[in-house]
């Protein structure tokens, strides 16, 4: 079984916010997959189903985003699944506006919901998917990741969303390594990828 995380805060507020992009991207995954996340167990919200041919549990932790690893730790001691089953989507900063990123590993960055899992499960062997938000530098970090998405941002977001669900389901079915090396590509204006650096 893979544990699927989806960051996020919960609550209408912060719904279409930078900072739920995890969410969103985990509420797509699911209605693509036919997975309802509708039951409350381990302080998240939860979905079981299968996606590419991998029995999973799609989880949206509902503890707000700086104690992420509450919910995450008490879903791992329960399904006792390997840490590499682990997968953590979330946004990132650090990265362009809807690129995305997939690591086998790592620190968390400057993201605090990923700080508060690390934390939590002590280890930071278990793979992600960073989708990218880009960062307007001239305001703080928080009013920025807790904003919306700007109208000419909007379709870029949705593509990125799609992209990295189906990054997902290439994770799930053909493993890290041949998601990482379709996915980790910036489309060139000509529509054909590029390796990112």
């Amino acid at each position: 079984m893979y544990i699927i995380v989806g960051l996020g805060n919960p609550g209408k507020k912060y719904e279409n916010t930078k900072h739920n992009i995890g969410f969103i991207t985990l509420d797509f995954l699911a209605e693509k997959n036919d997975i309802k996340i509708n039951k409350i167990k381990h302080k998240a919200l939860v979905g079981e189903g299968n996606i590419s041919g991998q029995k999973v549990l799609l989880v949206k932790p509902q503890t707000f985003m700086n104690l992420s690893g509450n919910s995450v730790r008490e879903v791992l001691e329960y399904y006792k699944v390997d840490i590499d089953k682990l997968i953590v989507i979330y946004d990132d900063v650090d990265i362009p506006m809807g690129r995305l990123r997939i690591r086998k590993k790592g620190s968390a960055g400057t993201h605090n919901g990923m700080k508060s899992i690390i934390y939590d499960i002590q280890e930071d062997g278990f793979p992600r998917v960073r989708i990218g938000i880009g960062k307007d530098r001239k305001m703080p970090l928080a009013g920025y990741v807790l904003g919306g998405f700007a109208k000419d941002e909007r379709e870029l977001m949705k593509t990125a969303v799609e992209r990295a669900a189906l990054a997902v389901e290439c994770m799930l079915e053909k493993g890290i390594d041949i998601a990482m090396g379709e996915y980790n590509v910036k489309p060139s204006a000509e529509g054909d990828a590029k390796e990112d650096e």
